[in-house]
């Protein structure tokens, strides 16, 4: 026990704060992805959208 917490608990958060990075990198790829899809798809086949 370390500060009040159990050793699992010192797992969870580790994980969470080193996923934040991972989640705002696909966050980021996936942005540029859609836009990259809208702007191939506009004028495809005539179609304006």
């Amino acid at each position: 026990m370390f500060l009040g917490l159990e050793w699992y608990w010192w797992l969870v958060t580790a994980a969470l704060i080193l996923s934040i990075p991972f989640k705002v990198k696909f966050i980021k790829w996936w942005s540029t992805r859609e836009q990259g899809r809208k702007k191939e798809r506009y004028g495809k086949w005539g179609d304006d959208e």
